[in-house]
């Protein structure tokens, strides 16, 4: 376990970021990189653009990330909440998933935009207050109110359209 000098949260052993305050826990000079073995995944994850009508294989995902306006999929395993947002540079907190990659700041997608959860085999969404909003199927959400997510609903934080695709075995 590591114990953040910021304010004394007990964080997971190789945590990067305090869970509580996003603080730093381990100083640049003892980060090193490794190379993470992708015999594993599926070939061929990127798809055409437009929607998908069924799951994509992902190891272990209990949900796929389909951005529609590249095609990009991002499966969801391992955990079972995923902060979404964008990367800026000098904030010490953290998205969970980085969305810069694909052209979030010109989509209106803050920092910390919103959370994305499995509960007892659903799937819960939050906008956490974002400044572009959060849409389901084109429906606005309000901030801070959980809400259900069904197998190939689309939600576009700001203007970033993402298909959520939910295995459901």
């Amino acid at each position: 376990m590591i114990v953040c000098s910021n304010c004394k949260h007990t964080n997971m052993t190789g945590a990067m970021f305090c869970a509580e305050c996003g603080a730093q826990l381990i100083g640049r000079d003892s980060l090193t990189t490794q190379t993470i073995a992708t015999d594993g995944l599926g070939r061929g994850t990127k798809r055409i653009t437009g929607e998908l009508d069924q799951a994509v294989e992902g190891v272990d995902a209990w949900a796929n990330l389909h951005l529609l306006d590249t095609g990009q999929v991002l499966p969801l395993s391992s955990r079972n909440e995923f902060t979404m947002g964008r990367v800026s540079e000098g904030q010490p907190i953290m998205p969970d998933i980085d969305l810069s990659p694909y052209q979030a700041y010109a989509a209106g997608v803050s920092r910390l935009h919103a959370v994305i959860k499995r509960i007892a085999g659903q799937v819960i969404f939050m906008d956490l207050g974002s400044a572009n909003g959060t849409y389901i199927n084109g429906k606005r959400l309000a901030s801070n109110v959980e809400q259900g997510l069904n197998h190939g609903d689309v939600i576009a934080l700001g203007k970033l359209r993402i298909q959520v695709l939910i295995n459901t075995q």
